[in-house]
């Protein structure tokens, strides 16, 4: 007998997010390539958008979810964060319909559009969700008793959860 997944990665991009990561990267290439141009002052930002760029990636951008007996760990380059077994009360797999039924009108706080919405989804419903995710479909909802619920993407989000309902 194989023993059950335990680690998945973020999901990958879906295609909306991908194309506007596309784009966002080519923003700082522009501006260097006008500087190389002669318009020396496109350095300036374009360093301050690849600095930008490397803080979502090492601290916004999450890039792997392990489920463990106690806890949820979430990994990100630089940092990682538990969330433990006693808080959460419900994993589930939710779609944007159902998000917006239970949590009203929705705005993102935080990096949005590089690799996915990563940080804060205040909900007229719900107020601050955690959010961290790659795409808009494969939507996992983790419920915590007394704290802020997460929204987050995991690959194989049906595994993820089949993962977070197993109890010992």
């Amino acid at each position: 007998m194989s023993a059950a997944k335990t680690s998945f990665r973020l999901a990958p991009m879906s295609r909306s997010i991908f194309g506007l990561t596309v784009f966002l990267w080519a923003l700082p290439l522009v501006f260097f390539a006008g500087a190389a141009l002669g318009m020396r002052v496109l350095v300036i930002p374009a360093i301050l958008f690849v600095a930008i760029y490397a803080w979502v990636w090492l601290r916004f951008r999450p890039s792997r979810f392990i489920v463990r007996r106690d806890a949820i760990c979430v990994i990100w380059p630089a940092k990682r964060r538990e969330i433990p077994r006693a808080e959460m009360s419900a994993v589930r797999i939710v779609d944007r319909h159902e998000l917006r039924r239970d949590c009203g009108w929705c705005l993102r706080v935080g990096a949005g559009g590089l690799w996915g919405g990563f940080g804060w989804l205040w909900t007229e419903r719900r107020g601050i969700v955690q959010m961290y995710i790659s795409r808009t479909d494969g939507l996992v909802w983790i419920e915590r008793a007394g704290a802020r619920p997460w929204l987050i993407t995991p690959e194989e989000p049906e595994a993820f959860v089949r993962a977070c309902q197993f109890r010992s």
